[in-house]
């Protein structure tokens, strides 16, 4: 019996596999389109409201603990970053390409404004600015699925990254053409036995492909928001999915034109529109690779944006400590090194708040620090200037990431 089951779960799992290609070869103009599943669902319980009203049961939510293991680092200058703010509600973003509907919503229960992905349709962000050989993107992604009824097969989803070889990146060419240029993209299964797999291609050739890594039961995920990291050094491709890293594969890209564009797609299913969605917000693509230990040992200052907080508040997010580690590191090594914290804002809101807030923020990582790692109190000062000192342009998304940032100085 166990030798049929798994043989059962094989011929699966080639099902899939051919199915994923189809949809592939759909995208890229090749063949007919995939045919959905005809198959009779089993009945389900009444609907949940729609997206924008939906509150379904959460799971824990992460804690700087639950996150002891990450240790993803963002990269040190953001040139790119999208959470939608400046769009209207019910339209695509003014700077984004799809291939078919999308939709900038808002979500009752979730911060902020969120693209909408419907199934189907390819998007391309608003991004013309070269990532260079070394960098990081991090996105958050909901999805989201209120079934009337139960039974069909999920939707697969795609991240990926693409160069599109001196052209405009969001010409309508990539939005069916993508395997013709460097690409490299993650395909995951956000059922319950969830599962992802690296792919690149170049030239229309497939250059690589990875083994599939199980993902475990992503339902308990199921509208809720999901943090991916993606961290890229040349050839070599990582991957964190909240708190866990799914890949590290060395020559997971291709040499060649470097990458300047993201792109999502949402595969078909026999779901309706207001069943299932892909929601996206808070996309950031940073450059370079940073030097925590050579900036703050031997320079005397390293500042980072790697740091995260809820929006107006100085609650440390658990994405932050990749570089909340790194730090407590480097401090208890190096133990007779004392530090000034400092807390920068963006020019959103008033100076006074924004001050205060920044002193807020760098208290909220002395503590961190003193908790979670172990440095002494008397070690670390703090001290906060609002908005007072840009690092970058408060009148675009990307200067606003870059302001909102902690700095770090060797005393």
């Amino acid at each position: 019996m166990k030798k049929v089951k798994n043989k059962a779960e094989q011929r699966l799992e080639q099902k899939v596999d051919k199915g994923i290609d189809r949809s592939l070869d759909q995208l890229e103009g090749k063949g007919a389109p995939a045919q959905a599943s005809n198959s009779k669902p089993a009945p389900a319980p009444a609907p949940a409201p729609a997206a924008a009203q939906a509150e379904p049961a959460k799971p824990e939510k992460a804690t700087l603990k639950s996150y002891s293991k990450f240790d993803f680092v963002p990269g040190e200058r953001i040139i790119y970053a999208e959470d939608f703010a400046q769009d209207a509600v019910g339209e695509l973003p003014l700077t984004w390409n799809a291939s078919g509907k999308g939709e900038v919503q808002t979500i009752e229960g979730k911060g902020g404004k969120w693209l909408r992905g419907f199934e189907n349709s390819f998007y391309l962000t608003g991004n013309r600015k070269s990532f260079g050989e070394n960098y990081t993107v991090e996105f958050d992604a909901i999805f989201y699925f209120e079934p009337k009824v139960k039974g069909y097969v999920l939707p697969y989803w795609k991240a990926g990254l693409l160069s599109s070889g001196g052209k405009d990146p969001a010409d309508n060419q990539f939005l069916r053409e993508q395997s013709e240029y460097n690409n490299t993209f993650v395909t995951f299964n956000p059922g319950s036995n969830g599962s992802a797999y690296v792919d690149s291609r170049a030239k229309r050739v497939q250059t690589f492909h990875s083994d599939r890594m199980s993902l475990g039961d992503m339902t308990e995920f199921f509208n809720q928001v999901v943090h991916y990291s993606i961290q890229v050094q040349k050839t070599r491709f990582r991957l964190w999915i909240n708190d866990r890293k799914v890949f590290d594969i060395p020559r997971a890209m291709n040499v060649g034109d470097t990458m300047n564009q993201l792109w999502f797609y949402l595969e078909n299913s026999n779901y309706q529109e207001d069943e299932i969605g892909l929601f996206i917000s808070n996309l950031k693509v940073a450059t370079g690779v940073p030097d925590t230990r050579h900036k703050l040992i031997e320079e005397g200052k390293f500042s980072t944006t790697g740091i995260l907080f809820d929006v107006a508040a100085a609650t440390i997010k658990p994405e932050s400590n990749g570089v909340l580690k790194e730090l407590g590191g480097l401090l208890t090594e190096h133990k007779d090194v004392k530090l000034k914290i400092v807390g920068h804002t963006d020019s959103d809101g008033s100076d006074v708040a924004n001050l205060e807030l920044s002193k807020k923020r760098a208290e909220a990582v002395k503590a961190a620090l003193a908790k979670d790692y172990g440095v002494e109190e008397s070690r670390l000062q703090t001290d906060g200037k609002g908005e007072t000192v840009p690092a970058g342009d408060n009148k675009t998304k990307e200067g606003k990431a870059q302001n909102r940032r902690v700095e770090f100085i060797k005393l």
